[in-house]
C-alpha cells in the first residue's frame, strides 16, 4: 500500500537528529555519485510556475518535489516516493514539514562540519518557518547556550525566542537590529525573504560559522559580496544547482566561482573545510535535489512507526 503522510506524521516521527543523520547520508550519497540530484527545473503557467526537484537513489528509489509560485492560500508541497525496482509509488507526503525539515538538517549538517567545535550562540535573522528549522538542527550539533533573534516584525521575533525557549530549552532573546542578532555569534544563520542584504559582514566576530538560506542571486541576495569577500571557507550543498540559477547566484560568479565548494565534500574529508579557529565560513544553501524523497524513504522504512501501516 502506498503511505500518505501529512505534516503532523511528518512532525512527529522526525527528530533533529534522525533529520541531520538522514541529510548527512544525503550527502555523502550526492558526493559517492549514488544520488543523481539534478538542478531544479520549473515550467512557466502563466501567473506562476510549478518547479520540480527530482532524484535517484541507484538501485534504490527514485522521486519527486512539486511546489507552485503562484501564491495561493492553500497551495502545499508534494514529495512523492518510487520503489526503484517496480516502480510503484510507495510514499507521498503533503504539506511542508518535510521541506522545511530537511533544508534545516542540511544546515546542520553545515554547522556540525565547519562551525568551530567549541560554538555555542547562534544569531538569526529571520523569524519564518526557515529560521526555525536552522536553530532546530544547529540544537542537535552544538550544545547551545544562546539565541539572539532579529526579524522587522518585533511581535514575530520575540514570539520566536518564546518557542527556542519552550521547545529547545535554549535561553533566547530578540534584539532591535541585525547587528545586535548577529555580534559576538559563534553561529550565524540568514533566512529571510529580503532582496537586499540584511547583513553587515563588518559585524561578524572571527570563526564565525553562517548558513544564508534566503535569496542569494545576482539582482536580489539577502547579504552582499562582503560577505563572500570575508568568507574564508565557501561551500555550498548542490553544485550543480548554484551553478543552474538565473540571474546566477552570486558565490558562483568571478571571483568567488573558484572558491565555491562541495559540502559533500568536506564531509566526505575530500576538500578541506575550517583549518583555523579564527576563519569565517559561509554555507549557501540551494536545495541539493532528492534529499526530500530521500527524507521520505527514511519514513517509509520506519512507517509502522508512524502510521502503524507495513511500508508497500
Amino acid at each position: 500500500m502506498t503511505l500518505l503522510l501529512t505534516d503532523a506524521e511528518v512532525s512527529a516521527a522526525l527528530d533533529a537528529a534522525t533529520t541531520v543523520d538522514a541529510m548527512r547520508a544525503a550527502l555523502l550519497a550526492a558526493y559517492d555519485g549514488r544520488l543523481v540530484a539534478p538542478p531544479r527545473a520549473s515550467a512557466p503557467l502563466g501567473g506562476g510556475r510549478m518547479v520540480l526537484t527530482a532524484g535517484h537513489l541507484t538501485g534504490e528509489w527514485y522521486g519527486y518535489r512539486s511546489y507552485d509560485t503562484f501564491g495561493h492560500p492553500e497551495s502545499e508541497q508534494l514529495v512523492v516516493l518510487h520503489d526503484g525496482r517496480t516502480g510503484a509509488v510507495r510514499a507521498v507526503a503533503v504539506g511542508e514539514e518535510l521541506g522545511s525539515r530537511r533544508t534545516g538538517a542540511l544546515g546542520g549538517v553545515a554547522a556540525d562540519v565547519l562551525a568551530r567545535s567549541d560554538a555555542e550562540t547562534l544569531g538569526v535573522i529571520g523569524s519564518g518557518r526557515q529560521a526555525w528549522t536552522q536553530v532546530w538542527a544547529t540544537a542537535a550539533v552544538r550544545p547551545l547556550r544562546e539565541v539572539t533573534v532579529f526579524s522587522r516584525s518585533a511581535a514575530r521575533r520575540e514570539a520566536f525566542a518564546a518557542r527556542v525557549r519552550a521547545e529547545l530549552g535554549v535561553p533566547a532573546r530578540a534584539v532591535g537590529d541585525a547587528a545586535a542578532a548577529v555580534a559576538h555569534r559563534d553561529v550565524v544563520v540568514l533566512a529571510t525573504t529580503s532582496p537586499t542584504p540584511v547583513l553587515d559582514a563588518a559585524d561578524l566576530a572571527p570563526g564565525t560559522h553562517v548558513n544564508t538560506v534566503g535569496f542569494k542571486q545576482r539582482d536580489r541576495s539577502e547579504f552582499g559580496t562582503d560577505l563572500l569577500a570575508a568568507a574564508d571557507v565557501l561551500v555550498t550543498d548542490s553544485p550543480a544547482q548554484a551553478c543552474g540559477y538565473v540571474p546566477p547566484m552570486l558565490a558562483a560568479e568571478p571571483p568567488y566561482a573558484d572558491r565555491l565548494g562541495d559540502l559533500g565534500a568536506v564531509l566526505a574529508g575530500a576538500a578541506p573545510g575550517r583549518t583555523t579557529a579564527d576563519q569565517i565560513s559561509l554555507f549557501c544553501s540551494v536545495g541539493l535535489a532528492g534529499t526530500e524523497v530521500f527524507l521520505l524513504d527514511h519514513l517509509v522504512r520506519v512507517g509502522s512507526a508512524v502510521t502503524g501501516s507495513a511500508p508497500a
